[in-house]
């Protein structure tokens, strides 16, 4: 099962989402999911464990405190095909001086 998980603090790491989960049973995987380019993290993550043990782990944990913040825990949706993970690139790239279809004055 792979359990998303929000609200954590900007200060967790991949070893402490592991170590949250662990009481609910065997972690495949944890990982805080990071800016890729500040590499901060964005304050959620994503966990896998067995469907049986996550279960409890999302009726348990979703709305408990955690380091200071209350945590909401759903399991994953799937990726719908097509989507691919957003870019913040809002830049033009070399296409000129951004007046679009206006005119420019001088």
């Amino acid at each position: 099962m792979n359990i998303f998980v929000a609200g954590l603090s900007y200060q967790i790491n991949d070893a402490d989402l592991k170590e949250l989960f662990e009481e609910y049973g065997e972690i495949t995987s944890a990982k805080i999911i990071t800016d890729r380019e500040t590499r901060r993290s964005k304050g959620y993550g994503f966990v896998e464990m067995a469907d049986e043990d996550g279960q409890r782990a999302i009726e348990e944990l979703n709305g408990a405190e955690y380091d200071g913040r209350t945590l909401s825990v759903s399991e994953a949706r799937p990726r719908a095909e097509g989507d691919r993970p957003r870019s913040n690139n809002r830049g033009g790239g070399n296409r000129g001086g951004g007046y679009g279809n206006r005119e420019r004055r001088y």
